[in-house]
């Protein structure tokens, strides 16, 4: 079984107005120097191993619902888990 992280973020060139939202807030609060924030999304999910490779069904997953990649890019981590 495997264990994936996927991490999805606005590309660099796409406005992020929840980050900037919360940027102005954080800076009311006092803390100016922090520059930037950008705000994404975290799924964690539980893969049982099977005959299509792991990354290309992740792959698949996050281009087809996980991220909008015309907008957003995505990371991801997968780790094999001990089976119970």
């Amino acid at each position: 079984m495997y264990f994936v992280k996927v991490y999805v973020t606005y590309k660099d060139s796409v406005l992020d107005p929840q980050g900037e939202a919360v940027k102005g807030a954080v800076h009311r609060m006092g803390y100016s120097e922090i520059e930037e924030i950008r705000i994404g999304k975290y799924f964690e999910m539980k893969v049982v191993q099977s005959d299509r490779p792991i990354e290309a069904m992740i792959e698949e997953v996050c281009d087809k619902l996980l991220a909008n990649v015309n907008m957003e890019t995505y990371r991801y981590e997968i780790t094999t888990m001990e089976e119970v």
